[in-house]
């Protein structure tokens, strides 16, 4: 089993709709568990409750994070909320408990979900993939410097090849632009499906680093759409932000296959780094 599938293991419980499962460390940046992991995790869970009914693929999944996501047991509880044709949705929240024994509901989702195998194959597609290096001539996230790699445990989980124009904020000096591009793929050679998408719209830094403003960018609200499901081989990912108010900022993320295929898009609302 590829360590992305074991991170997304769940146990069904006696309640039906509602799911066990453990969030490791090593999929931590900055101490907590990165948010495309968690909707990951929640996507599989209204994987398993939707697809009874046909609809198995998350099309579109919105994700309201309330409190950080902890290394530890989870319990996902679903909710059919809608059963249709060709789309059902539903509603999930995680569930985790505090060190008095409180119950912390730390996401709140709603996601709609169908069978990406029978859905319609036109394409009219309007936006060009990122023109990005070869893999190999791209820097490897993980030759960061070693202080740098410290409470990243998820780097080493992904093997990430930054865009060389894109990455020069790590050398401290941004482009100002608020842009970050890169091949990724899972770093124990798993290839990509619909689910891996959820975790890759949230897989690169925050554009704001690019922007001058290190440090963590917690997420407020999070939207994925699945476009498709992509071929085999690197994902493109192109993070940017475009406005930025109120101390927060809107990040997008264009994921594209090796087949050229827009697979996935998303958008996320985030606060800028204090």
């Amino acid at each position: 089993m590829s360590e992305f599938d074991d991170a997304l293991s769940l146990t069904p419980t006696e309640t039906p709709g509602t799911y066990e499962a453990r969030l490791d460390r090593s999929w931590t940046i900055g101490g907590g568990i990165n948010g495309g992991l968690l909707l990951a995790v929640i996507g599989k869970a209204l994987s398993e409750t939707l697809g009874a009914g046909g609809h198995a693929d998350p099309l579109s999944i919105t994700a309201y994070y309330l409190a950080p996501g902890r290394p530890g047991p989870v319990t996902i509880e679903t909710t059919l909320v809608r059963k249709g044709g060709s789309v059902s949705v539903g509603s999930a929240t995680l569930v985790q408990t505090d060190q008095e024994g409180n119950r912390v509901e730390s996401i709140k989702v709603l996601g709609t979900f169908t069978d990406l195998d029978r859905a319609p194959t036109d394409v009219d597609n309007r936006i060009e993939p990122p023109q990005i290096p070869a893999p190999e001539q791209c820097v490897r996230s993980t030759d960061a410097p070693p202080e740098s790699l410290k409470g990243a445990e998820l780097l080493h989980r992904t093997e990430l090849r930054l865009d060389p124009a894109t990455a020069m904020w790590a050398l401290g000096k941004p482009s100002g632009k608020g842009m970050i591009q890169a091949w990724m793929r899972m770093a124990d050679g798993r290839e990509p499906d619909p689910l891996e998408l959820l975790f890759a719209c949230d897989a690169l830094p925050p554009a704001s680093m690019d922007l001058g403003k290190p440090g963590w960018a917690p997420t407020i609200d999070f939207t994925v759409h699945v476009l498709g499901k992509p071929a085999p081989g690197w994902l493109r990912l192109k993070h940017y932000t475009e406005h930025i108010a109120s101390g927060h900022f809107v990040e997008d993320c264009e994921v594209w296959d090796s087949e050229d295929r827009l697979v996935a898009q998303s958008r996320q609302l985030a606060r800028l780094p204090r």
